[in-house]
Order: C-alpha cells, then sequence, then structure tokens
C-alpha cells in the first residue's frame, strides 16, 4: 500500500552498466579482504549524487548503485524546478537543502494510518566485503521531513533509523508481500528523529560478525516497537506517516574514516533533543533530566529559563514571536546548544 497523493516510479533493480562499473571499481582496488586505500569510504555514491539523468518524479528513477530492498524510496534532486515532485530544496514532503552536493534520498519510515508494517528500505552493494571480526565504523546524515508542498502527508517524527548489514541482495519489486520486521540494527539511531531545520549524524561502530556484502538503511523495528511525535496538534488519520531525508552515507575500517559523535553511539548517554521542530504551541525538551535549560531569540536575548525535571519536559510557547530561537542545556561539565523554529 501507497500513501494518497502518491505516484512513485520503479526503477530500482541493478542494470548492466552499473553492474560493469563496480566491477572495475573492484578490479582495480582488488578482491578479498580490506583493500581499499586506509579510510575510504566502502559505499559506493554515498551522497546520492551519481545519477543518469534528472529524473523528474517519486522513486529512485535512475540513480546509480542504491536501489529499494523495501518499497519506494525516493531520489530528491536540486536539477528538478523549485516544488516539483522529488525536488530540492522544497519538494513534495519538506523544504530543506541537501547535507551536501546536490541530491539526497528520500524514505518514509512509519505508517500509522493503514495499521501496516509499512516503511521504505534503501539498500546499496558495498565497494568491499566486510571482515569477520573486523570493526567498522558508520555514518550517515537524517533530517526530520515537514513542510513540504503536500502539507497533509507527513506530519509525524519516529525512532529507530538505522543501518542494517546483510550477506544478501534483497530487490523489492511491485507485488512482494510486506516482509516480517526484523526488530534489530548494526547501527541505531533511537531517539525520535524530530529536527526538521538541521542534519541530524547517526553515528556508531560494530564488529562484522559475518562477510556482509551490502548496507540497508530504514526503520527495521515493527510498528509496536516504534515511537512517534506528531509536527502538529491535530492529525488526521490519512497523515500519519513519517519522512526522512537520507545524506552522506559512510562506513570504513578507519576510526578516521567517517563522521563520530563518540566513535560507538552511545545510548545511555542521549544528547538533548527538543521536539516537534518546527513547533507552534508546545515545545518539548527531551533527555535533559536535571539540567538547566535556558532559551535565547536570535538576538540572544533570554525569554525562558528553567530546570528541567521530567524525561518529556513540556514549556509552553504559544504566546512567543513566531522565528528561529537557541536552547542552551546545561551541566557542570558542558553546554549543548539546539536550534528549533516557531510557526503558526
Amino acid at each position: 500500500m501507497l500513501p494518497a497523493n502518491t505516484n512513485k516510479n520503479t526503477g530500482m533493480c541493478l542494470n548492466g552498466a552499473r553492474f560493469f562499473r563496480q566491477v572495475v571499481c573492484a578490479a582495480i582496488v582488488g578482491w578479498g579482504g580490506p583493500s581499499l586505500a586506509l579510510g575510504q569510504n566502502l559505499v559506493p555514491n554515498p551522497g546520492f549524487e551519481e545519477t543518469d539523468s534528472c529524473t523528474f518524479g517519486l522513486g529512485l528513477g535512475a540513480l546509480h548503485d542504491w536501489y529499494s530492498a523495501y518499497l519506494t524510496p525516493d531520489h530528491l534532486q536540486s536539477c528538478q524546478p523549485y516544488g516539483t515532485a522529488n525536488g530540492l530544496p522544497m519538494n513534495q514532503f519538506t523544504y530543506q537543502q541537501p547535507f551536501e552536493g546536490n541530491s539526497c534520498a528520500g524514505i518514509f519510515t512509519y505508517d500509522g494510518s493503514s495499521g501496516q508494517e509499512w516503511r521504505e528500505w534503501l539498500i546499496v552493494p558495498l565497494l568491499d566485503t566486510l571482515v569477520l571480526g573486523q570493526t567498522y565504523y558508520c555514518s550517515f546524515r537524517a533530517n526530520a521531513a515537514f513542510g513540504g508542498t503536500s502539507l497533509t502527508l507527513n506530519q509525524l517524527a519516529s525512532d529507530h533509523l538505522g543501518m542494517l548489514f546483510t550477506t544478501y541482495d534483497r530487490q523489492w519489486q511491485w507485488g512482494d508481500a510486506y516482509p516480517p520486521p526484523i526488530n534489530h540494527a548494526h547501527i541505531l539511531y533511537p531517539q525520535i528523529l524530530s529536527d526538521t531545520v538541521n542534519w541530524t549524524l547517526v553515528s556508531g561502530s560494530f564488529v562484522a560478525d559475518s562477510a556482509y556484502t551490502y548496507l540497508m538503511i530504514g526503520n527495521f523495528f515493527s510498528n509496536a516497537l516504534t515511537d512517534t511525535i506528531h509536527f502538529a496538534s491535530d492529525v488526521p488519520g490519512w497523515a500519519q506517516y513519517s519522512y526522512v531525508l537520507i545524506d552522506g552515507v559512510c562506513v570504513s575500517f578507519s576510526p578516521d574514516g567517517c563522521e563520530s559523535n563518540l566513535g560507538v553511539l552511545d545510548l545511555d548517554g542521549a544528547e538533548p533533543i527538543v521536539y516537534p521542530n518546527p513547533a507552534s504551541d508546545v515545545l518539548v525538551i527531551g533527555n535533559a533530566v536535571g539540567r538547566d535549560a535556558i532559551l535565547l531569540n536570535m538576538l540572544g536575548q533570554q525569554v525562558w529559563s528553567g530546570r528541567v525535571n521530567t524525561e518529556r519536559y513540556a514549556v509552553d510557547v504559544g504566546s512567543w514571536a513566531r522565528g528561529a530561537y537557541v536552547l542552551q542545556v546545561r551541566d557542570a561539565q558542558s553546554v549543548q546548544v539546539l536550534k528549533f523554529v516557531l510557526v503558526e
């Protein structure tokens, strides 16, 4: 099932030219073992820039290397006219510049409307097979999409976005049954990804327990294990979807090869978050219990301060001027800064 108002193209499978290019690349760097240069990214086309054409319409179109492991992810491109379905910065789902280059990918990560285990997964063959027992460092950038030309479609944010490595190819075709939830990811962002303004860094490391040859990106957890928030106060049933932009994907056997928060994703020491972003009536501060919070406008003027005493601390911002703000979360060791926007 696809959500209303979508018209996605297929064109997901590897074609002969793409396969030939991968064989040539593998021949240059050598077969077997970690033969790529130290710190080199094992992900081909990591920024979704390489494509055969500027394809209009939803779906992956002529994108190189990446294809669908589940349903119909999108290739968003700056070469498209402003406001078209898969254009950048304005498209059907959001207004956002790509993190790098001129393109990014977009995937649905949760469906709260149909009750089905419906979401989209991207997959890409790695440039080299992972070595059993080797530590790998991984990262990508993600952004919660909201505020595009189709304001009725994606009004949720969800958690459990991650990276999953496999030893087998998985090419989704129209008519395939919904796969059961895997409820596992090698690299996981456990928090609700709610920042619609900035690109969030998802990073971590893991020890390969198999000779993995493919990387998948998406939400691999069941609806029952997925938590969500609403970007609006009254979201109708047909808008109960979350959509996420993906860019800058990296896998490396060097600790300096990919971006990193702490080298290994610290699930217990989650950083403070604010949501929804943008907000209108209520702003929630999360992961900041026991810390002092200060809210400043863009002139640097303090508009609110307080001690966060609950896991999801709500601040009434309904009467505040619309625009951009900065949240400072302080403890004895550090100050963390987050940006958010108030809208009508």
